[in-house]
């Protein structure tokens, strides 16, 4: 028997030296304390890179002895090199410390993501837009327009590759992996007021264009936006903005933990707290009145095992009056002016107070993270689309109510290990979402109750699982390969109807693959492919009107990142989406519309170009076309989807003195209706934004529409009456646009 056995033996020693002829290299990389997550780190003598995990981990092995230098960058993070020398197979351990630094195109290495797919903005790109909420900071996606048409409070309208998301349908949005968006919302599907987020707080934003992200499931058609707040603050900020239109801003942020004091632990800690208060009339005839409050407490800490804990809380409370969107007649033939209103008593409040609470644990090669959170939102709108048309003695003035409760808890492991001698990252998902609201639609008179047309209780259930794996085929061929699976309780009791209520269960999975392939150092090639969806309100959902109540969407993209130069980097990217379904039930009304099936295609086209070390330029175009596939060719646009869309700016950065920027955005005509027989018109604008630092203080002046243009910035084609008119005129209804508008702010850090 010990015979049979020593052969067995000698072959697995002589597997473990084999094994262990080769070197490693590994270790961690921080900024002021932080993990940093997603930076490259290149082998340039070999042609290898990874990025680091969501604790900053990275791994080099099977090393060769030999000396080897090492690339890593990270953007908005000074770039590093860092040579080490492996002899005798030894396991180099190295902890890379990154600070804050301007923005080097030089540094970016193409083709470095293993199959990562997002894009990251990061603070330096949000400290040069002008910015009034963190709904403006969305702005920074190339090709993403937004629209304000119910006074600052409400929820602003979101435009991005041939869709009107309207406020969310098709657009996920999350804040450190909490979900912004309301399923089964009063005032339309997927509504995602971010609001509740102060600009200041935010450390990055990620986006994904495309259904093409496995952990992205319910909206995340179009696209997904995932900020991230700042995790600890180096100095204390107070900071005040004046505006025109009475606008007034304060915003105050304070390190509650100074001086290495602790907590939970004897390591790093940190505790912050930020407030907000924002209050203007705005530009309309019939003062808005608005006024915002934001709080926000958050900790982060490593605890003494080594655990990442972090835990936030925030409210937020908004008030305004609105103007609604006009008729161009009554413009047009000076009854009220552009600024003016037709119903004047237009307007709502709205809250949110979150709960948030995250917990992370790293092994040798794998993490687990869990995260817990709960949200209580409340949304009181006043609106008046249609005026007269229905209600000829009262009007049409409905009132939307929503007052919900979202809890949520969400896992995610991570392993990093080799697989047929190739590096292979896998994560695994999985987690549930309960919403329970009371959402009501009434018809009022100047904020008056008259009758109810909904009201009933929600209660809404999203449960998923999902796998994602990133496999290095080659050293140029990157595989990100997913699947996900999402099932859906909907529960609707209608108080009015009792034919509006019921219950239904749905189910989807959604497949993804995307491929990298780097034909050269500086060009990297890309193919995405993959299945995602929305889901519809569960108020048409429970009792059969909807035959898909979860749509399907499919989306596939090429494209190519690469750099002709240092200093200049393109993309451009050809993508098609067909949406299985469009039925969304319409909380303006309480009526559906079915769209049918669509499909969309488009280019997205952009440069980056770094004149020197402080002058940027940067340009983005997108070409969109969409059509209603089940309509005749005559009648089958999709109405208010942009078709061409640009963005461009020059910036200069510059870690003392002057900064700023000016940039353009633009949008062309598109159709209203389906036969395009409405038009609603484009606009160019050009903001501008300057600041000046000088030792702890900071000023600055930003504005927007600088030439002063007369613009609309929300339009729709809708069919109103007026009371001393005998007859319904369908036309388009807008909200105007902002005229020239300077904000001056003063800042003091300590």
């Amino acid at each position: 028997m010990k015979r049979k056995i020593l052969p067995f033996y000698i072959f697995l020693f002589n597997l473990s030296i084999g094994f262990a002829q080769n070197g490693k290299i590994s270790g961690s990389i921080k900024s002021n304390g932080d993990p940093v997550s997603f930076a490259s780190i290149s082998i340039k003598s070999i042609s290898i890179s990874t990025i680091s995990d969501s604790m900053g981990k990275f791994v080099f092995d099977n090393l060769p002895d030999g000396n080897y230098e090492l690339q890593i960058n990270r953007v908005g993070l000074s770039g590093q090199v860092k040579k080490v020398k492996i002899i005798n197979n030894l396991h180099v351990q190295l902890t890379i410390y990154l600070v804050q630094n301007l923005y080097s195109i030089k540094s970016v290495t193409v083709g470095a993501n293993k199959g990562y797919q997002g894009n990251i903005f990061s603070t330096l790109d949000l400290q040069l837009r002008p910015a009034s909420s963190s709904q403006d900071l969305l702005r920074l996606v190339p090709g993403l327009f937004i629209a304000q048409h119910a006074g600052g409070g409400k929820a602003e309208q979101i435009f991005m590759r041939g869709f009107d998301i309207d406020h969310g349908t098709d657009f996920a949005i999350y804040v450190d992996g909490m979900p912004v968006n309301m399923t089964s919302h009063a005032h339309g599907q997927g509504y995602a007021d971010l609001h509740f987020l102060i600009p200041e707080t935010v450390k990055e934003l990620e986006v994904n264009k495309g259904p093409h992200a496995t952990k992205y499931g319910d909206l995340a058609t179009a696209g997904s936006g995932e900020f991230r707040t700042l995790s600890r603050l180096d100095k204390n900020l107070v900071k005040l903005e004046i505006g025109r239109f009475d606008t007034k801003r304060f915003l105050g942020m304070f390190n509650l933990l100074r001086d290495q004091k602790h907590i939970f632990s004897k390591k790093r800690e940190d505790l912050y707290t930020a407030v907000e208060f924002l209050y203007t009339n705005s530009f309309f005839d019939h003062k808005q009145n608005f006024n915002r409050f934001n709080g926000m407490v958050k900790y982060s800490g490593e605890l003494n095992n080594g655990d990442l804990l972090s835990f936030s809380l925030s409210t937020f409370q908004s008030g305004w009056d609105a103007s609604g969107q006009i008729p161009v007649r009554k413009v047009n033939d000076g009854t009220i002016s552009r600024f003016g209103s037709i119903d004047p008593t237009e307007g709502g409040k709205t809250g949110r107070s979150n709960f948030n609470l995250m917990h992370e644990r790293k092994w040798k090669n794998s993490s687990l993270k869990n995260q817990l959170y709960y949200c209580r939102y409340d949304f009181n709108l006043y609106s008046n689309f249609t005026f007269f048309l229905n209600d000829t003695v009262n009007g049409d003035q409905i009132k939307q109510v929503d007052h919900r409760n979202m809890i949520g808890y969400y896992s995610t492991f991570q392993n990093n290990r080799k697989f047929l001698g190739k590096e292979l990252i896998s994560t695994f998902g999985a987690g549930v979402r309960y919403d329970n609201s009371n959402i009501e639609l009434n018809h009022t008179v100047k904020r008056q109750f008259l009758n109810a047309m909904v009201n009933g209780k929600l209660n809404q259930v999203n449960g998923f699982i999902y796998a994602d794996e990133n496999f290095e085929a080659t050293k140029k061929l990157k595989v990100n390969f997913g699947v996900r699976a999402d099932v859906y309780s909907f529960n609707f009791k209608n108080n009015v109807y009792d034919t509006a209520s019921g219950k239904t269960i749905k189910s989807i999975i959604s497949p993804k693959i995307n491929l990298f392939y780097t034909l050269h150092k500086k060009v990297q090639l890309f193919a995405k492919s993959g299945l995602g969806f929305h889901s519809n309100d569960a108020r048409v959902a429970v009792i059969g009107q909807l035959e898909n109540t979860l749509a399907r969407a499919f989306g596939n993209e090429l494209g190519s990142t690469f750099k002709p130069t240092e200093k200049m980097i393109v993309s451009i990217a050809l993508w098609t989406l067909d949406m299985q379904s469009e039925l969304i039930y319409v909380g303006d009304e309480g009526v559906i519309e079915i769209a049918g099936r669509t499909r969309r295609f488009g280019i997205d086209a952009g440069v980056r170009y770094q004149l020197n070390n402080y002058l940027f330029l940067d340009a983005d175009l997108n070409i969109n076309k969409g059509k209603l596939r089940d309509e005749p060719v005559s009648a089958n646009r999709i109405p208010l989807a942009p078709t061409l869309t640009s963005t461009a700016g020059i910036t200069y950065k510059k870690p003392s003195g002057f900064s700023g920027s000016i940039r353009y955005r633009y949008m062309g005509n598109r159709a209203a209706v389906e036969d395009n027989s409405i038009i609603a018109k484009g606009y160019f604008l050009m903001d501008a934004l300057v600041n000046y630092n000088f030792g702890n203080f900071r000023t600055g002046v930003s504005a927007e529409n600088i030439l002063n243009v007369k613009w609309k910035e929300a339009q729709f084609a809708t069919m109103s009456r007026l009371k001393n008119e005998a007859e319904s005129v369908n036309e388009i209804h807008y909200t105007a646009g902002i005229p020239f508008f300077v904000k001056l702010s003063f800042g003091y850090s300590f």
